[in-house]
Parts: structure tokens; C-alpha cells; sequence
């Protein structure tokens, strides 16, 4: 049995289809009737449009929606398309499929394996959502406070007129006065800070070594492998006496003054504080005496220079109530115990001291020190002038086989808060990030200790990093890092120009000289960028001068407990006899009464 093809259309006359086929295009069933097809168009074609296929046996029978169509271009070989025509066998199953319906519409679950599931999140619980968006609200909330607050800040610092001045730092304790102006005293000048940046003058270098005394201990290198990880608890040193001695109480520079080594005298604490003043926010007082033809800087009792200031040059303000641990004055008195206790742990306690010239000229007889060694170092100004400083170096360290001087001092972490980094995370990982902070906030702390170490000789700066063990316990704290730097290179990294700071002391010295014989007070002022030289009386500052008190909020001492010991006996004694007292009243009106 053949294929039967059937008989093809000829068109005798022209090009297309005949008008009428004379013969059956589809022979149907057994009867081998003739068919023809009801819905096969002519579809006229261009010879640009690509054509499709004549005939798919792998068609979709769904495929009969438009959009299906449209997506997949099927509107080109729509004219190919047989399922819509009632003797095509592909309309044989239309009828069923128009009338089923779906009763479920939801997607069939996808699988939970596979590649496509396996590295894809699991979703987040509600309740962790809720919780999130809260947290977020909260940060939102604190960002938009610190907005404001430095809005305020920037305001009313306009308003003021200086870096560090204006109302808005006035209500704060700190920001007042390190010394009473008394009436009596007669003000002879104002220096700005913009014209000590203009100074600069040149000292010989290195200056002359006349005298060392005290003595060193070696600095223990282990503490130089502490990290976050692997932090040591700081200790406390009360049996070891610190001593923080003015210029013209000092011995050797009364011996020295009387030799005519010089004609200025000082400390290394005096002078640098002279050199970073344009850095400087809070206020201090250094006294200056013109004797015949030297001059004393000297410092009071109790000064500001005793203390190590915490965030003095931040944005941030510390809180207003003395007795709030995170206070200036608080923290002032917490970061001067922390740097003492530092500078002690750090050495090897083996017995091994290196002893100088003399011994520490204001230990009493077998009495314990700390380890520290004071170099008396003499500056040429000019012809006529000549400076002699007190210097400290706090231990002795060997470096390529020779002997190496170095300063040790610590810096204080109190709060994460304030400063924005927590130095337990990012000490390791951005060192640097926390140096640059620590210089935004502290810049005239660690510029002074810079000055120091360059006064001093030192070959190495140690910097400690010590936290609380919780940010509200002030007592307890652990040391995180010590990093060690060269004086000149740690001074060129937070710029600070030796040239300018020599010029600073030189224009000072040089007005100092033009005075007449007297005592004087050089005052940074607590609002302004400027010092004020007042002529005070000779007897102010001693124990027989008469002043007004200063209030209870301005005096800056530190804590002693045997102060603290002595007011509390006090207090009890106080207590004890207004008891008496008012007992006796008590009888006294009872016996009345009964009369």
C-alpha cells in the first residue's frame, strides 16, 4: 500500500492557487470523502520575514492564550496553526480542557534542597524583624540628638567667638578660671593664640646635660606583645611616692641659681605647657617671679598642671555634676592615677635600678620611690639669656646594645559613648583609627607629653592604653596595648613644630625680662584663645596671703585619703558634738519646764 499524497492544485493560467481546486485537497476516513480544511488562510509572505515551521508535532496544546503567544512570538506562525479548526485532530480535546477549572490557585511547593535553596537565607522570624526595626528607631532617635547637640554646639560657639569659648561652655565647671582674679591685681597684657603660630625660633641641639639625678628601672618588654585578647589587670603602687615639686622649691635649682648656671628656670611640665598653649582649651595659671635678673616659672600648689585633662579638646561635653565619675574633674583624677600606676607596672621589679649623679633630691631617707630620673638640661636663647629645665624620664631601656631613655605614659578609654570606637574591637584592627581619635579629643594631652619626651632627651615615648573593666567602674582597669614611638617622628606625625614651641618660650621670656622686679601670673583665659599676664602681690599664693576662697566646684586637687580620712573623723566629731549639744539644750529646756 503506497502513500497517498494526494492531488496538487495546478494552476494553468497564472501565479497562486486556482479558483476552484479541481480536485480534493484531504481524503477523511474510510469512505475517502473529500475534505477541506474551514480555517487555513492564504497568508500572503515578503521575502524579508523569516518564516516558521510548516508543521510542530511538539506543540504545547495549552498554547493558545495570546499572551502566551505574544511572549513567545507565536503571532508569525499563527497562520500554521490547525488546533482551532474543528477537523484538525488537534481540536479533538478543546471541548474537555475549556471546561476543566482548577480548584487550588496557590503555586505547588518548591523543594527545599537542592542548589537553588541551599545558600539562601532563612527567613527572619517576626518577632527578630520587630526587634531590629526598634533597634533601628533607637539609633535613629540618638543620631538625631547628636545632630542637634552639635547644631547647638556650632552655634553658640559662633556666638562666643573662639574655639573652646561662649555660652555654651561656660555653665561647665571646667570652663571657669584656674585662679580667682583678685581686684587688687593689675593686668599688663593679652596674648592670642593666632600670634604664637607665627613665632618660631631655634634652639642648639642637643642642650647640655649639668646633672641627673634619681634613678631608673629597666622597662619590661613582654608588656609590649599585650592585645585585646591578652590583657593584664592594672595594678596599684601606694607604697611608691610621685612628686610633683615646683621650680623654686627644687634644691638643685636653687643651687643652681645661686651658681649663675642661668638665667631662666623651669620644668619640663611648665615649659611644655607653654609650648602647646594654642592647643589648649581649659584654663591654667603658671607664676612667674623676677628675681634681680632671673625669672622663676613657677606653679601653685594643687595647679591644674598636676592633673592629665580627658577629653579637653572633644566636642562631646562631659557631664556638669562634680560627682559624676565621667566628669572632667573626675575623670582628671582617675587618668593622673592611671598614667602613675602605668609607668610603674611596666618595669621589671627585680631589683636591677640604675642610680645617676645624686639621689632623688626629694625622697627622704629610706623612703620608696618611683622610678624616675631628673635630667637638668641647660638652652642657650641668646647671648645674654640661658634656660635651665627640669626634665623626667621614667625608665631605661638597651637598644643595639646601648643604654635608651624613655617616658612611659598611658592614655585612658572611659566610655565607648563618647569617642564612637571601642578600643577592645578596633585596637587590632585600626590602630591607627583610635590614634586619630584619641588626637581629635586629647590633642593638647599628647602634644605636652611630646614636648616632654623632646625636653627630656628621651630616645622612646611609650603609650599605654588602659580601659575600665566596665564603663561605670572608675577603680578597676586593664591595660590593652603599649605602643612605643621616637619622640621626633610621633611629634612630626601630629604636627607639632619644635621651632614654633621654642618661639613661644623666647616671646614670653623676652616680655617676662622687661618687667620690673615682682611676681606675676600668666593666666589662659577660660573663654578665649589668649593668655593675660596680671602683677600680683608678692604675698599672693603663700600661706599668709589673704584672698577670697575659691568656690567649692573650682578647686582642682586631687584626692588624698589621708584628707579624705581627716574629714571623716571630722565629720563624726562634728556629729558627735552637735549630739551633746543637743542633748544638753534638751535637759537645759526640761529643767526649765519643770521650774
Amino acid at each position: 500500500m503506497g502513500f497517498d499524497v494526494g492531488v496538487i492544485p495546478f494552476n494553468l493560467d497564472g501565479w497562486g492557487p486556482p479558483d476552484a481546486n479541481p480536485a480534493p485537497l484531504l481524503l477523511s476516513g474510510n469512505d475517502r470523502v473529500a475534505t477541506r480544511p474551514a480555517n487555513i488562510p492564504f497568508a500572503p509572505f515578503s521575502r524579508s520575514e523569516k518564516l516558521g515551521r510548516v508543521a510542530d508535532w511538539t506543540r504545547n496544546p495549552n498554547f493558545g492564550s495570546n499572551a502566551a503567544r505574544s511572549a513567545a512570538g507565536g503571532d508569525r506562525d499563527a497562520v500554521f496553526d490547525f488546533a482551532l479548526d474543528e477537523s484538525s485532530a488537534l481540536s479533538v480535546g478543546a471541548g474537555d480542557d475549556a471546561s476543566f477549572r482548577l480548584v487550588d490557585g496557590k503555586p505547588p511547593p518548591r523543594p527545599k534542597f537542592g542548589p537553588r535553596w541551599r545558600f539562601q537565607q532563612r527567613p527572619q522570624l517576626p518577632q527578630r524583624r520587630d526587634e531590629e526595626v526598634e533597634a533601628k528607631k533607637r539609633e535613629a532617635e540618638k543620631e538625631r540628638a547628636r545632630r542637634d547637640r552639635f547644631y547647638n554646639l556650632h552655634h553658640r560657639f559662633a556666638a562666643g567667638g573662639g574655639f573652646g569659648g561662649g555660652p555654651n561652655r561656660r555653665d561647665s565647671p571646667v570652663f571657669k578660671s584656674s585662679v580667682d582674679i583678685q581686684p587688687e591685681w593689675t593686668m599688663l597684657d593679652q596674648i592670642p593664640f593666632s600670634t604664637f603660630s607665627k613665632l618660631s625660633f631655634s634652639v642648639p641641639d642637643p642642650p647640655e646635660d649639668l646633672l641627673v639625678c634619681g634613678g631608673l628601672e629597666f622597662y619590661d618588654r613582654s608588656f609590649d606583645r599585650i592585645n585585646p585578647k591578652n590583657e593584664r589587670r592594672l595594678e596599684r603602687f601606694k607604697s611608691r611616692n610621685f612628686f610633683k615639686v615646683t621650680t623654686t622649691d627644687d634644691p638643685v635649682i636653687r643651687r643652681l641659681a645661686a651658681d649663675d648656671k642661668a638665667t631662666v628656670f623651669a620644668t619640663d611640665a611648665i615649659l611644655s605647657a607653654l609650648m602647646c598653649a594654642p592647643r589648649s582649651v581649659y584654663s591654667w595659671d603658671i607664676i612667674i617671679q623676677r628675681v634681680g635678673n632671673k625669672l622663676f616659672f613657677d606653679k601653685r600648689d594643687g595647679s591644674q598642671l598636676d592633673l592629665l585633662s580627658v577629653n579637653e579638646t572633644s566636642q562631646e561635653l562631659l557631664p556638669d555634676a562634680k560627682e559624676d565619675i565621667n566628669s572632667a574633674f573626675s575623670l582628671s583624677t582617675e587618668a593622673t592615677y592611671i598614667n602613675q600606676n602605668f609607668s610603674q607596672q611596666v618595669l621589671l621589679r627585680d631589683g636591677n635600678k640604675i642610680t645617676f649623679d645624686e639621689p632623688n633630691p626629694f625622697a627622704s631617707e629610706g623612703e620608696e620611690v618611683a622610678s624616675v630620673a631628673y635630667r637638668y638640661r641647660r638652652w642657650k636663647l641668646d647671648d645674654e639669656t640661658q634656660l635651665i629645665a627640669r626634665c623626667e624620664v621614667h625608665s631605661i631601656t638597651d637598644v643595639k646594645g646601648q643604654r635608651a631613655f624613655m617616658t612611659l605614659n598611658a592614655l585612658n578609654e572611659f566610655d565607648p559613648k563618647y569617642t564612637g570606637l571601642d578600643w577592645r574591637q578596633k585596637l587590632e584592627t585600626q590602630r591607627g583609627a583610635v590614634l586619630a581619635t584619641e588626637l581629635k579629643n586629647n590633642a593638647n594631652k599628647l602634644a605636652k607629653w611630646t614636648a616632654q619626651a623632646l625636653l627630656s632627651g628621651a630616645d622612646l615615648m611609650k603609650l599605654g592604653y588602659v580601659s575600665r573593666v566596665h564603663p561605670r567602674d572608675h577603680y578597676n582597669h586593664v591595660i590593652l596595648s603599649v605602643i612605643g614611638y621616637k619622640p621626633r617622628d610621633f611629634s612630626a606625625q601630629i604636627n607639632l613644630n619644635t621651632s614654633n614651641m621654642w618661639g613661644i618660650v623666647k616671646s614670653i621670656v623676652d616680655l617676662c625680662m622687661k618687667l620690673n622686679e615682682g611676681k606675676y601670673v600668666l593666666v589662659k583665659d577660660p573663654v578665649k584663645p589668649q593668655v593675660r599676664i596680671y602683677e600680683v602681690p608678692v604675698d599672693a599664693f603663700e600661706n599668709d596671703y589673704v584672698e577670697q576662697p575659691l568656690p567649692e566646684e573650682e578647686q582642682v586637687q586631687p584626692p588624698a585619703e589621708e584628707d579624705a580620712t581627716a574629714s571623716a573623723m571630722d565629720a563624726a566629731a562634728e556629729a558627735v558634738a552637735d549630739t551633746a549639744a543637743g542633748a544638753a539644750e534638751e535637759e537645759k529646756n526640761a529643767d526649765a519646764f519643770a521650774v
